[in-house]
């Protein structure tokens, strides 16, 4: 239905007519309705895909999941699989930008989704190589009660220097 009005009002414009269905015909060229035109396209673009959000993933049900690193010198990250309620739910392969750009500070979003109200266990497996060129694999898991706002889970790699090892951590927050 909203690609049948974005369709009448690109040939209301084409046509020369107004697409605010004002009776006189405008002075400005072609192209400058043709940039109107593309302005009132993103604008209805960026409206249906928040509206499309909210109705996949309804606040009383959403679940985000976001993943950050910080130093990396005792694990090189290759994979994240996520299970919520042991079921898998997302697995992300990763590249050497994009663990670059993990280090300098940037944050993933791994999973958006609905999930069950009440207790719900995430558990998230890291695959890499680990101290001493060795293949690594550790898992972090977290349990919730899901209430009605939208969740969302910090998974984060983190060194420790005390132990010479990597560290993965899961939390939880409203």
């Amino acid at each position: 239905m909203l690609r049948i009005a974005a369709v009448s009002l690109l040939f209301v414009v084409l046509l020369g007519g107004s697409p605010l269905g004002s009776a006189e015909p405008e002075n400005q060229p072609i192209s400058s309705d043709l940039e109107d035109l593309k302005k009132a396209m993103i604008d209805l673009k960026r409206d249906l895909v928040i509206l499309e959000e909210d109705l996949l993933y309804p606040a009383s049900s959403q679940l985000a999941v976001f993943l950050s690193m910080d130093v990396g010198e005792f694990f090189e990250l290759d994979a994240v699989t996520l299970k919520l309620n042991g079921k898998e739910v997302a697995h992300h392969l990763y590249t050497d930008r994009q663990v670059d750009a993990l280090f300098r500070g940037g944050v993933q979003k791994l999973y958006l989704g609905n999930v069950k109200q009440g207790t719900n266990r995430l558990t998230a497996f890291f695959t890499g190589i680990g101290p001493g060129g060795r293949d690594y694999k550790r898992a972090a898991t977290v349990e919730f009660v899901k209430s009605f706002e939208p969740t969302y889970v910090e998974l984060s790699i983190a060194d420790s220097t005390a132990k010479l090892q990597p560290e993965f951590h899961a939390s939880v927050s409203d």
